[in-house]
């Protein structure tokens, strides 16, 4: 199951309905080992697609490069979907190379980036193997309060 903060679910379908005709995607940080989805990082759709998505290699890098430093995983990857149902396409499939993160969709056809619903899905894709696993939406903060971290925010 995914469990994640309202913001956090809230931020990522802006940003899908923002990028809207266009694919949006990023990644949500946590720290490592934590299944936390943390911290969103919207990424730039390198393709510019309505149809696909690719993460801009120079912007990846430097957040991996950030993310270790933070001891920090990918715990979320999405991205959104502009004309089909919130499921993982063929190319997503492949191009799924995390086993350890819960891949989120996000559909935008019934509104685009008008008000409305949005289909909003988490699947785990393991070695080409799709679950779609439970989406828990909390009102609680990333961080609890008993939580003690060294990074300011």
């Amino acid at each position: 199951m995914l469990t994640i903060s309202t913001a956090t679910r809230d931020a990522i379908v802006a940003h899908a309905k923002r990028d809207h005709p266009d694919e949006a995607c990023g990644i949500v940080a946590g720290r490592e080992g934590s299944d936390r989805a943390e911290r969103v990082v919207e990424m730039i759709n390198a393709a510019g697609s309505p149809t696909f998505y690719e993460f801009d290699s120079g912007e990846l890098l430097a957040l991996y490069k950030e993310m270790w430093a933070k001891d920090e995983e990918p715990v979320v990857i999405y991205h959104s979907h502009t004309a089909t149902e919130a499921y993982p396409s063929r190319t997503d499939i492949g191009l799924a190379s995390e086993p350890g993160a819960h891949y989120v969709l996000v559909s935008t056809r019934a509104h685009g980036n008008s008000e409305g619903p949005v289909e909003f899905r988490s699947y785990r894709i393991i070695d080409g193997e799709v679950t779609e696993e439970e989406v828990q939406v909390t009102d609680a903060p990333p961080h609890q309060p008993n939580e003690h971290t060294n990074e300011s925010e």
